[in-house]
């Protein structure tokens, strides 16, 4: 077996990113192709036009330097603590639009029932611990700053 699919088979993690380039589902959903998963859940943030009973009209999200390596964590907490057979996890920075997707992250298991758990854990996990910050613009002219320490 060659070096490569050795290390795949060790690791569920299949695609760990942060992108200033739009996300495409697709490339999270590929990321993921076994023969052994019987489920794949997968959950997408897009950005909203409201928040707080306010209009946005567009957001930035920044990130620390050590936001990939947080976010690897994350994905490889995941993948001990929940029995799936691959974790991926992309997330945007940068300027983002209405519409725009912000974050995309996705596990395969051979059951959808720990496929669902390790998803919701995921995305959980990351928004609570990965340094990425959202700053908000809002239509009466106002911002927010989110998720900062």
């Amino acid at each position: 077996m060659p070096d490569h699919a050795q290390d795949a088979a060790a690791s569920p993690l299949r695609l760990v990113e942060l992108r200033e380039t739009p996300l495409d589902v697709a490339e999270v959903v590929a990321s993921l192709d076994d023969d052994s998963s019987g489920g794949l859940t997968l959950f997408v943030g897009r950005v909203r036009d409201h928040d707080h009973g306010l209009g946005v009209t567009g957001l930035e999200y920044s990130a620390h330097p050590t936001a990939l390596d947080a976010l690897r964590r994350v994905c490889e907490q995941v993948g001990r603590e929940h029995d799936v057979h691959g974790v991926s996890a992309v997330h945007r920075v940068g300027r983002l639009e209405i519409g725009d997707l912000a974050v995309v992250v996705a596990t395969t298991a051979a059951h959808r029932g720990d496929a669902f758990q390790a998803s919701r854990a995921l995305i959980d996990t990351l928004k609570a611990e990965v340094p990425i910050w959202k700053h908000q613009h809002f239509a009466d002219g106002s911002e927010e700053w989110v998720g900062t320490p």
